[in-house]
């Protein structure tokens, strides 16, 4: 990971042809910054292709302006040197780790700002077809959420049976919610899906 010091600097590092990542956090601020910039360091080291770039806000004034944003921990993600997307707050180290990687999916940063985002973790396996449906659900409704294979994450599977007390999937969590199975009355309901 490379520390960036100015706006200049972060042109010249995004404008490489695919993606790269700033993550904008505070050196002297919150548990939330600490936690992200553990978070992203851990990830990166284990996405050695990735693009990923550091600035800490007390000492970089001129980024987050630039790109309106009011709030740290924020990790911006750059396609091709244009803003792409942005996440904010911290998220787990694996949750990086797939975006880094290309496995993540989110909603673009353009789209509508009126609807705040869900925290979304579906606990899935790769030949469950409910698991699939689900994801393809949230997909078709712009839905950003986190998917986790339990089949090869073994600490992972352990949490989801220890939150439900049931080991089949999918499993999704909505904002601390647990929903079993491809309850679609019940996630339509926690997610404000019409």
């Amino acid at each position: 990971m490379k520390q960036i010091h100015s706006f200049e600097e972060l042109k010249e590092a995004v404008e490489t042809e695919g993606k790269s990542y700033l993550l904008l956090y505070k050196s002297s601020g919150s548990e939330q910054n600490n936690c992200a910039l553990k978070a992203v360091e851990s990830a990166a080291d284990k996405a050695e292709k990735a693009i990923v770039l550091t600035a800490d806000v007390a000492t970089v004034r001129d980024i987050h302006p630039e790109y309106g944003i009011t709030s740290v921990p924020s990790l911006l993600e750059f396609e091709n040197g244009g803003l792409k997307k942005v996440v904010k707050g911290c998220s787990e180290e694996n949750f990086y780790q797939n975006l880094f990687e290309g496995g993540a999916f989110h909603a673009s940063a353009t789209g509508d700002k009126e609807k705040p985002q869900k925290n979304v973790v579906v606990y899935s396996t790769p030949t469950c077809t409910w698991c699939n449906t689900i994801k393809s659900y949230f997909r078709d409704n712009n839905i950003r959420f986190r998917d986790i294979d339990v089949s090869r994450d073994q600490k992972a599977a352990e949490e989801m049976v220890k939150r439900s007390g049931q080991q089949g999937v999918p499993q999704t969590l909505i904002n601390g919610q647990v929903v079993v199975g491809f309850d679609k009355a019940r996630i339509d309901a926690l997610l404000g899906i019409r």
